[in-house]
């Protein structure tokens, strides 16, 4: 298996770029690799450590969720001027999170969108949840309730972890290769159901053929305990400190551990990308020989 990982040593999120180089980043990122920052970290002020807590969580929620397009926090019980400074916080991650892509992936600029931040104090390693539910199986993104139409999904992680501890992924086996193992395995959504899913709300917006497909991937490779046990993956440790950013709807990964991580998911149209060929649209489009969103 060939490496995964492609390595740019930039310790600024607005670091200057020439163009061959964004380009080259670029077209990594799009063929599925992961971009592995080792020199950028996420400096936070010195009142934000008290964060640094799971106490910081609303109930049973894994991870504080932060909008950026409304300036919203939820899934946190923090209230007052905690609340506030935890929204500070999570801005200026943002605010970080964008510049990078939009200085690496400077093609990107005009047609990315934010997606939800997130906040997660939670040690990965040893939470209960479903198999559906479990990232640490491997696993592409592909959202229920927030269909995308075939939009890239683009995530940049950073790992804050004050104690040096890594957070600990896995990268599986091609999406193409993936795609056409699980394939026949996706049966055709019932008549009438994206309709009725967005009527009811449980849906934000309309599913695609290519969204329940890619949801019909997801739950089959976690569901499939033979393929997560001896499918190929690659092992690879995220120190403290340290920022990657991947397409998480076309590479297969799943997180083992870690702790106190910040993350900031983008959206991309397809037609936005240096080539879109390497989409999963485009891809399981050419599986399925039909046209998906």
């Amino acid at each position: 298996m060939t490496n995964p990982v492609s390595t740019l040593k930039i310790h600024r999120w607005d670091a200057p770029l020439d163009s061959a180089a964004a380009a080259a980043a670029t077209l990594e990122l799009e063929r599925g690799s992961v971009l592995f920052l080792p020199r950028l970290h996420f400096a936070l002020e010195e009142s934000e450590h008290r964060f640094l807590s799971p106490r910081w969580l609303e109930g049973t929620a894994k991870n504080v969720s932060y909008d950026p397009r409304r300036a919203h926090i939820a899934h946190t019980s923090a209230t007052g001027d905690d609340r506030a400074e935890l929204v500070v916080m999570m801005e200026r991650f943002a605010q970080h999170a964008r510049a990078l892509v939009t200085t690496v992936c400077s093609h990107y600029r005009e047609k990315l969108s934010y997606g939800l931040a997130s906040f997660r104090p939670v040690e990965t390693r040893g939470r209960e949840t479903s198999r559906k539910k479990d990232d640490t199986r491997l696993h592409v993104d592909a959202f229920a309730s927030r269909p995308n139409q075939g939009s890239r999904i683009l995530r940049v992680f950073s790992n804050v972890k004050p104690d040096g501890a890594p957070r600990v992924w896995e990268i599986g086996e091609p999406f193409d290769a993936m795609a056409q193992h699980f394939s026949s395995r996706v049966p055709p959504p019932t008549a009438g159901s994206a309709w009725l899913l967005e009527k009811l709300h449980i849906t934000k917006g309309r599913r695609s053929p290519y969204d329940h497909i890619m949801l019909g991937l997801h739950d089959a490779a976690k569901l499939d305990e033979d393929y997560q046990r001896a499918s190929q993956r690659t092992h690879i440790e995220f120190p403290a400190q340290s920022t990657w950013m991947v397409f998480t709807d076309r590479v297969m990964h799943s997180a083992l551990a870690g702790q106190f991580l910040l993350e900031q998911t983008f959206y991309l149209p397809v037609a936005a990308m240096l080539d879109e060929r390497n989409s999963p649209l485009r891809i399981l489009e050419n599986i399925y020989q039909r046209q998906l969103a």
